[in-house]
């Protein structure tokens, strides 16, 4: 280890132990670990306590097999398994803290070490209506960007009303055979008394309506009325797009707020690894975002988890969210654009059960097992060759004679040995509960055949999130993009940029346009140009 490791070590320590220092109560951590059972994650949770109690000596930590008596009046019954302080809470990890799950465990033990939620208000009267027991389980991935989000939510839960509210978190890579028994093949996926009620992270108050309800929502309505917030600029998105606009108006004058419905940095948040973003040879996705979005909370304020309602244009302009009421001299549009769908039969069905547009999150479920990803662009190849070295048999499949993607890709895919299906169409995904096969049909020899196999990513683009400019009134492309004049819609004080304004699907790009457009409004609103 180089002294420049030792340093950003002793840093991470330091700042871990600040966050750690607020615990004021006892945990009592019991790890059960059976020799000969998952052993790679038993170690790994050993070293993450050890690591732990150095920074804190409120860690109680006691360790038995699975024959303990323990055991058995605890009910646990896999390897590894932690629980946390059972006098309590009902909370217990069923796997290690690996990747992106060492950020939940140290939230768990603040939470815990804190007997504190920290929910929100509107939360908190929402989970006050539980009057019956649930059981949440949580499964998740050490490559999941969005798992910890969710797995948070389930936590602040469990801990606010530990008589109701049990909870399990469990590592699909650590207990492939629970992930199989609830067909999770797609993480995060949140059930409670075993009934599935969501797919994916959501924004706390979302969980906690889905808790309650029983089922997943899509709406949160506040019950009591937010503050009203006035400000220079509106940006709808939290993309590279949105955040780089954030930066630029503010470093020229503009007080600017940032609203995502979903998960900062967008689609960039889930890419495996990004190879040509100037000035970084080599980085993953979310670690790119990660970087992005504190550099730009250092300039404006974000509010992650609320969805944009209405808008109506003005002198100023109200944007209506889910949380609250904003009054903008200016607003941009940067909602980007979501992953396009196969629109086949089963394809609905199966999402989240062999059916996946992220090989980030849900890859490592299906090493050792087969798979085809669609598409026969970049994004296809760049997630061909990352499952592949993942140990999972790939297969791809296009509906051309040749790739739309760059030439080093297409090199890659034949070094590695990695069948491609030309010519071929999915025409149907099947199975009961799981992907077990997929009809094919090449159109150019019309014949039709059937291929065994365990999961379905689909890599075909993208369709741009266009459907609030469309409410508003702005003008669309032929392909569907909102039309702009150097990011300036048709309606005065509402401009574009990123993904959703159409052109090459690159992070270097959007962030380029975003700094762009917050000049150009900049520009604007001193000289506006509809005057």
């Amino acid at each position: 280890m180089d002294q420049l490791e030792e340093t950003q070590i002793a840093e991470a320590q330091r700042e871990i132990s600040k966050l750690l220092s607020g615990i004021t109560n006892e945990i009592p951590i019991l790890l059960f670990a059976q020799p000969g059972l998952n052993d790679m994650f038993s170690d790994t949770a050993r070293q993450a306590l050890r690591f732990f109690r150095e920074l804190t000596d409120q860690i109680v930590l006691r360790e038995y097999d699975l024959n303990h008596k323990s055991a058995a009046e605890l009910n646990v019954q896999h390897s590894p398994t932690l629980v946390f302080d059972p006098d309590h809470y009902n909370i217990r990890w069923l796997g290690a803290p690996l990747g992106e799950e060492g950020r939940i465990f140290l939230e768990t033990l603040i939470l815990i070490g804190t007997r504190k939620s920290y929910l929100s208000e509107q939360s908190l009267q929402v989970i006050k209506k539980i009057n019956q027991p649930r059981r949440i389980k949580v499964f998740v991935s050490p490559t999941c960007p969005y798992c910890p989000q969710q797995a948070m939510n389930a936590l602040k839960a469990a801990v606010e009303s530990p008589d109701l509210i049990s909870l399990k978190i469990i590592d699909i890579q650590a207990n492939p055979e629970l992930a199989n028994q609830y067909s999770a093949q797609s993480v995060p996926q949140t059930f409670a008394n075993d009934v599935l009620i969501a797919q994916g992270a959501q924004p706390e108050e979302l969980f906690m309506l889905s808790l309650e309800k029983m089922e997943e929502q899509s709406v949160f309505i506040p019950e009591s009325e937010e503050k009203e917030i006035e400000t220079d600029l509106v940006i709808i998105g939290g993309g590279p797009a949105g955040l780089s606009a954030g930066i630029y108006a503010a470093r020229s004058g503009m007080n600017s707020v940032v609203i995502e419905k979903g998960v900062l940095g967008g689609q960039v948040a889930i890419t495996p690894i990004v190879e040509n973003y100037p000035g970084l040879t080599q980085i993953g996705g979310k670690a790119l975002v990660d970087i992005m979005v504190t550099h730009a909370l250092e300039y404006v304020q974000i509010f992650p988890g609320e969805k944009v309602e209405e808008v109506t244009p003005g002198k100023p302009i109200s944007v209506q969210t889910s949380r609250r009421k904003f009054y903008t001299k200016a607003l941009l549009i940067a909602t980007g654009a979501s992953h396009r769908a196969l629109k086949v039969p089963g394809e609905s069905r199966l999402s989240g059960h062999g059916v996946s547009y992220c090989s980030t999150c849900d890859g490592p479920l299906f090493k050792g097992r087969k798979v085809i990803i669609v598409g026969g662009g970049n994004s296809a190849a760049t997630e061909a060759l990352h499952m592949h070295n993942m140990g999972v048999g790939v297969t791809l499949v296009h509906r051309r004679d040749t790739l739309k993607t760059q030439d080093f890709l297409v090199k890659n895919l034949i070094q590695n040995n990695i069948p491609i299906l030309f010519n071929t169409e999915v025409k149907e995904i099947r199975g009961k509960q799981k992907v077990e096969d997929v009809l094919l049909y090449n159109n150019k020899t019309e014949e039709t055949s059937t291929l065994a196999i365990n999961g379905v990513f689909i890599a075909i683009g993208y369709d741009p999130a266009v459907e609030l400019a469309d409410k508003i009134g702005i003008e669309l492309t032929e392909d569907g993009y909102i039309k702009h004049d150097q990011y300036r819609t048709n309606i005065p004080g509402i401009y574009v940029a990123g993904d959703v304004a159409g052109g090459y699907k690159q992070i270097v790009t959007a962030a380029g346009h975003g700094s762009e457009a917050a000049l150009t409004i900049f520009e604007d609103l001193i000289n506006p140009y509809w005057t």
